[in-house]
């Protein structure tokens, strides 16, 4: 008996033979059937299970080969050190050093033997020995009483060109905590002499040299490192560096040393606008910024107090440029957000600094209201709402420690209630370009406006007057209110007119003189009707009937 075969067409058999590949695809990938595991689906791809053991064994492995290592090295460094810093008695000081030579460069031999058979503590090892080196140095002047060398400005140049060769070393061992480590000592170097330029001249340079490193290797530990141990240095020069055995004192000069201060805050915050480190420095864009503005103006203000002399506040309007000039370069390169805002609010701070320290106390509360202004400019071109929301409390800030000084309520309150609506004004004519949402700021600034200008004219004016001032405030509102079609201003104009209806009837009507008190109730019931026959025209023109009162006289 013939089986009779029923032909396929080609788009049929096609069709049957993609459909069997689909089905065999499944069941190989199911039964992990000669798939390669890259060709399988994600889910079907698991790692090996990791036994407790194995994890256990991972852990001691990691305490006894890295922990162990590393405080071995540590304890050996140190052991020496202590042995070389030992007083010796009938040696010749040059000794030590010389013994503290001999030994760093056996753990430098030590390491590089080591290097592929216990590459860990190769690495430690290396380490130890550059600071044994730097140690040995250092003890040609110190920690005995009969110094092999007097002249400490040698020692520096000697310990600098230890560092020099150790980082060289420390490079080509592609180390960077061996880099940071050496970068640190080199700033110690500095800490050593109490010659001033000597001192600004080494940190200056090791600024640079921390900067060349983050752009060489990519790493932000460098800076991390250079920006604190540069001002700290500073500092101790500052206070007459205690350390290497100095009085406690404050120093009274050169003040050239600020300038020195902003040269540093430049070169370190030139590193994120260099170019060829972008990605490195947005990644720790905050922390760099903040680290570096905590560090300039702590020790900058911290040496500025104790600094005598009328010219301080030059050095601290410079500081505000450098700032500023930073700021802007931030913002014109990089639109940095973050950079932008420390180093705007760093600037704000050094130029408040400037005011105070130039100015009288009362002078000092106008500039300082004054400057709410110009920051709040400057956050407009930075599109910062962070500087708008850090201004406007720096704002109340400033006239809450105006109200408790012991300076008398003048014409200065003013300023205040004038900056306010300035401030508002600003916010409302730039709202899109600082992408508010809200109407929050604007209106807390209208609100201290409310508040403060009242307030002003009832300490400055006599209280005869004081009604009639507030009449006036709250006609401008009005007039304000019609120029700039501002619905806002009205309200203003009608809580400033309730106001002074409040005073007239609790203080005028008992306290003043007859003459004024007549002239107070007329005029301010000419204003009161002024004021509704001007709503009662608006409503009028748009047509919006007259709202009276039910008549419920007929009514049970």
């Amino acid at each position: 008996m013939s089986r009779k075969t029923v032909p396929y067409s080609d788009g049929e058999l096609s069709d049957l033979i993609t459909r069997l590949e689909q089905r065999l695809s499944r069941l190989e990938a199911a039964m992990n059937l000669d798939t390669p595991a890259e060709e399988l689906p994600a889910e079907t791809v698991r790692p090996d299970p990791v036994s407790d053991e194995e994890t256990e064994e991972e852990f001691e492995l990691q305490v006894g080969q890295n922990w162990f290592a590393k405080a071995g090295i540590v304890l050996l460094s140190l052991g020496i050190m202590f042995l070389l810093a030992f007083p010796y008695q009938d040696v010749p000081s040059y000794v030590p050093s010389l013994v503290g030579f001999v030994l760093g460069a056996a753990m430098m031999r030590l390491s590089s033997s080591w290097q592929r058979s216990y590459e860990q503590v190769a690495g430690y090892l290396s380490g130890g020995g550059m600071v044994v080196f730097f140690f040995s140095v250092l003890r040609l002047s110190y920690f005995t009483l009969n110094p092999a060398m007097e002249n400490r400005e040698v020692t520096v140049l000697l310990l600098l060109a230890v560092v020099a060769f150790n980082l060289v070393v420390a490079a080509r061992r592609d180390s960077p905590l061996q880099l940071a480590m050496n970068l640190a000592l080199g700033f110690a170097a500095a800490g050593i002499t109490t010659e001033p330029y000597a001192v600004f001249a080494v940190i200056t340079a090791g600024a640079v040299v921390s900067v060349f490193m983050f752009h060489r290797f990519g790493n932000p530990l460098f800076l991390f490192t250079g920006i604190p141990f540069a001002y700290g240095v500073h500092f101790l020069w500052g206070i007459g560096n205690p350390l290497i055995g100095n009085d406690f004192s404050f120093v009274t000069g050169p003040q050239s040393h600020f300038l020195f201060l902003v040269i540093y805050a430049m070169i370190f915050g030139m590193s994120g606008l260099l170019g060829s480190r972008e990605k490195e420095w947005r990644g720790v864009e905050l922390a760099l910024a903040l680290c570096l503005g905590a560090c300039f103006s702590g020790v900058f203000l911290l040496l500025s107090l104790a600094m005598p002399g009328e010219t301080v506040y030059l050095w601290h309007a410079l500081a505000s440029v450098a700032a500023m000039g930073l700021a802007v370069a931030y913002w014109v390169k990089r639109k940095s957000r973050y950079a932008t805002f420390v180093f705007s609010m760093l600037g704000y701070m050094a130029l408040s600094a400037a005011i105070v320290s130039r100015f009288t106390i009362v002078d000092s509360f106008v500039w300082l209201c004054w400057q709410s202004v110009i920051v709040l400019s400057t956050a407009v071109w930075f599109h910062s709402r962070f500087i708008v929301v850090a201004n406007f409390f720096i704002y109340l800030s400033i006239f809450l420690a105006y109200l408790v000084s012991d300076v008398a309520l003048t014409t200065v309150s003013v300023s205040f209630g004038v900056v306010a609506l300035l401030s508002a004004r600003i916010l409302n004519w730039q709202r899109d370009r600082l992408e508010l949402k809200t109407e929050m700021m604007r209106n807390a600034y209208l609100v201290c406006a409310l508040l403060f200008l009242p307030y002003a004219l009832y300490h400055i004016l006599q209280a005869e007057f004081v009604s009639l001032s507030w009449l006036g405030l709250a006609f401008s509102y009005y007039l304000a209110s019609r120029l700039l079609n501002a619905r806002k201003y009205r309200w203003m104009a009608l809580m400033t007119m309730v106001l002074a209806i409040v005073h007239v009837f609790l203080v005028d009507l008992v306290g003043l003189d007859p003459t004024l008190r007549i002239i107070s109730f007329v005029v301010l019931g000419i204003a009161l009707l002024g004021v509704s026959m001007f709503y009662t025209r608006g409503r009028t023109a748009r047509g919006t009937p007259d709202v009276k009162l039910k008549d419920t006289s007929s009514k049970p």
